[in-house]
């Protein structure tokens, strides 16, 4: 107990040093504590997120206020002694009030366990128990509760973040908060490689919406965070049950135009074992269209492409996950889970070019095929240790490793035309292993202070090739093109460590901390520019000040923090990755990282069932990487028949600000109806450092309304908006897109089962429009692709044991109060 006394002291002395003068001044006045943990009467589960509040026995005038943390627990510090009125509140339960005092004698007082009833509300005579909401909403983040949200039946991970309030997703996938597509994506709390590194393999579109319990959502992350990704970040945290006995749930999808999901979760807890274990089958075919324009001058001559395609894609994805808890010690737990995944995907089509020029216009017919087979697994064991006779005190350490293998073969054969090459061929390997440790320490000092810190270390190799092999007419087989086809390898290798400080003074917080991050990155490419290695040490630190008002359920809060955001191994691969004959794309080993300054300003003020947070950010952008694109000219002239060749690649532009503001509402129009509104505004600034690109402003937001209906008991309705408005790129602008779409679910059979019914997309409007200039050679594209975005899935769910579907989607808003949230 010694060391642990000294630790303590000494981990003290640092905090204080690093805290503002005004709080270091409360500190020295006499005070009181109040702690306890928030139970859920019915289960005995933790609330968390519960707002908690202190007011004066004499005149109830406001105190103090907080809100439990994770685990229920809460802790109000720095009160003067005197007699008190503690209250809490959640959302779905009915209030708890308990006079209380702190006296000279007894000036800390610990309550323990607080058992919290869950609300009744009568609706025609039928009790209907209150629960967690859709989205629980806080100033530094926000938890969707994906089983709440209807509007993501039959879809995937993919789908999920779609209807994330703040988030966009675009049809290749890529994932953008307040317009920064640099998002770091963790899964359980762990960075996936395979979703977030760029090497093939949509980790996310092997993740089914069914499996997934919710959704954080943290747009200003702490020195506890991965420094990476200049959006945010978000941790998409997969079900798990821990219910003793049998507990499952069986399901199915149909889809129109041949889709199909099929899914089976089973989870046993007997003595100190928890087992789980799921399958997911999906099977999908879809449909899209696409137009591409471009017209350049080279050497005097205008040049212009007009091509039209259609596309059938065909995906099966198979993935499974095994684990299980291991209770060693009512303080201790250990946890192993595996989960394979394997895609194979067909990708179909045909496409009619005309090609114009002064010599006149050709037109080619051809027809493409791209088959895609991607393998991955995920392997992780944990260790979390608590010690009960040290309230808080936790220790987590964890193991991950990631292993994929993808191979991608795309084959493109001209039908007619004037052009002799009849047919092409591309094989893309790619070989992943990828390795993560990670160890986190809090350690609570004192009343109302606590001290963070951990390491973390990752690695990641990555090999492949790319043939590219052409047909003449006249000539038999297939011949390599060796200044078209490579072999590489890249090697990453991170080391990070941080600490922070946290410190709750009345109606004051405070948090301060600093990662340190070293990266050291090195590749070759068979045939490029030779070797490259890069390596570079960075400081990120985090603060964040926060007040409760002296109006109860109100907080504001001022955070800042430092971000980077690397550049991926196809950034920096200095060789010509050709994605058909007239298009590719080149890395640059020497393109630097980004580095991003972040503030956020926010409010939180919640009223009877009412709650709104409005936030205010501004997120500064130096050495800001950019996706370009240019005319080859001499790949022009060499291709012949008029075709224009262009090339892509990435950039340090030069800079980029954004500053905009961001609004959530929950609000209640009747007993049976709610709506839920958030919505995005803001300035994006992308300024130049060369002359041969101009720099460019635009004003650019996000909307989502969803409505929520509970007609009967058993019946729920979700109808949804989203809206992105247009946004600008380096050089040009992406047009604006939106969607409404209508989603239900009827239990049956006394809540053992539920039926749901989802139309996406119901007015057909989702599509996609890329507009592109270039100064050089006068280069003007538009890019346009619309998808099967309207769709109709009819699922059926079968709950086992004690599984039971929610017993509506919650009327009442969830969250406020007072924790930074890691």
């Amino acid at each position: 107990m010694t060391s642990f006394t000294a630790f303590s002291h000494a981990c003290k002395g640092l905090g204080f040093l690093a805290m503002l003068a005004p709080l270091a001044a409360a500190a020295q006045q006499p005070a009181g504590t109040l702690s306890g943990t928030l139970l859920d009467q019915s289960n005995g589960q933790p609330l968390p997120f519960a707002n908690v509040i202190v007011l004066r026995a004499q005149d109830s005038t406001f105190v103090s206020g907080t809100q439990t943390g994770e685990n229920g627990a809460f802790e109000l510090a720095s009160l003067g002694l005197g007699n008190y009125l503690l209250k809490a509140s959640a959302i779905g339960y009915q209030g708890f009030r308990r006079p209380v005092a702190l006296t000279s004698a007894n000036p800390t007082l610990r309550l323990g366990t607080l058992k919290v009833a869950p609300t009744a509300t009568q609706l025609k005579g039928v009790t209907v128990t209150g629960e967690r909401a859709a989205v629980e909403e806080s100033l530094d983040k926000k938890v969707i509760n994906v089983e709440k949200d209807l509007s993501s039946v039959g879809g995937t991970a993919t789908n999920v973040l779609q209807n994330v309030p703040g988030v966009a997703v675009a049809p290749d996938g890529t994932v953008s908060m307040r317009g920064s597509s640099s998002i770091t994506i963790l899964i359980d709390g762990k960075p996936s490689q395979s979703a977030n590194s760029g090497a093939g393999g949509n980790r996310l579109e092997q993740i089914p919406a069914s499996a997934i319990e919710k959704v954080e959502v943290v747009t200003n992350p702490s020195a506890r965070y991965d420094a990476a990704g200049s959006g945010g970040v978000l941790n998409i945290i997969l079900k798990k049950q821990k219910k003793d006995g049998w507990n499952g749930q069986a399901s199915g999808t149909v889809g129109t135009r041949d889709k199909y999901n099929a899914s089976l979760s089973l989870n046993r807890r007997a003595g100190k074992f928890n087992w789980f274990g799921s399958y997911d089958l999906r099977d999908h075919r879809y449909i899209s269209t696409s137009r591409t324009n471009q017209r350049t001058t080279v050497e005097s001559n205008t040049l212009r492409i007009d091509q039209d395609g259609n596309n059938l894609r065909h995906n099966a994805n198979h993935s499974a996950r095994l684990g299980f808890d291991y209770t060693i010690s009512p303080e201790q737990t250990l946890t192993l889970t595996v989960e394979p995944n394997m895609n194979r995907g067909l990708n179909t089509g045909t496409q009619l070019a005309a090609i114009s020029s002064a010599q006149g216009t050709d037109r080619i017919g051809s027809a493409f095929r791209v088959k895609e087979d991607v393998s991955n697994t995920d392997a992780s064991l944990d260790y979390r240790r608590t010690w009960q006779a040290h309230k808080g005190r936790e220790l987590t350490a964890s193991l991950a490793y990631t292993r994929l293998d993808a191979d991608v073969v795309v084959g493109q054969r001209n039908t007619f035309g004037s052009d002799d090459l009849r047919e092409w061929k591309q094989d893309l390997r790619v070989d992943l292993n990828a390795a993560a440790y990670q160890a986190d320490y809090v350690h609570p000092i004192g009343e109302g202070a606590r001290f963070e810190a951990g390491l973390k270390g990752q690695m990641m190799l990555n090999d492949g090739t790319d043939d590219f092999l052409r047909h003449y007419t006249e000539a038999p087989g297939y011949e390599r093109l060796a200044d078209r086809s490579f072999a590489y390898n890249f090697k990453e290798f991170q080391q990070a460590g941080y600490a922070t400080y946290q410190q709750k003074m009345g109606q004051w917080s405070a948090q301060g901390g600093l990662r340190a991050e070293y990266t050291n990155t090195s590749g070759e490419v068979n045939g490029g520019s030779g070797p490259f290695r890069l390596s570079y040490l960075n400081l990120f630190p985090s603060a964040t000040v926060a007040r409760t008002l002296p109006t109860a359920d109100q907080r504001v809060q001022l955070s800042y923090s430092r971000r980077l955001n690397r550049p991926n191994f196809m950034q920096l691969l200095a060789f010509p990755l050709y994605q058909d004959q007239r298009s590719y794309r080149i890395g640059d080993p020497t393109l630097r990282p980004e580095y991003i300054n972040s503030f956020e300003l926010g409010h939180q003020m919640t009223m009877k069932q009412t709650s709104l947070t409005s936030t205010l950010f501004y997120r500064q952008t130096t050495n800001a990487i950019q996706r370009l694109t240019r005319v080859d000219e001499e790949a022009t002239r060499l291709y012949g028949n008029g075709a224009v060749v262009t090339g892509s690649y990435s950039d340090n532009f030069g800079q980029a600000t954004s500053l905009g503001a961001e609004l959530s509402l929950n609000h209640p129009l009747a007993k049976w109806w709610r709506l839920t509104a958030s919505g995005s505004l803001f300035q994006t600034n992308v300024t130049a450092a060369t002359g041969n690109e101009t720099s460019r402003r635009t004003v650019s937001g996000t909307g989502r309304l969803m409505n929520t209906f509970n007609p009967t008991p058993k019946l729920d309705v979700q109808l949804t908006g989203n809206y992105r408005a247009a946004a600008i790129t380096s050089q040009g602008r992406i047009a604006p897109v939106g969607s409404v779409e209508i989603a239900l679910r009827q239990r049956l059979l006394n809540d053992r089962a539920a039926l749901t019914l989802r139309v996406s997309d119901i007015f057909n409007t989702q599509r996609n429009r890329t507009e592109v200039y270039a100064a050089e050679n006068d280069f003007q594209a538009t890019y346009y692709n619309k998808w099967e975005s309207r769709v109709g899935y009819l699922g059926f769910s079968w709950y086992l044991g004690s599984t039971k579907p929610p017993k509506k989607i919650e009327s009442q808003p969830q969250g406020g109060g007072g924790g930074f949230g890691g």
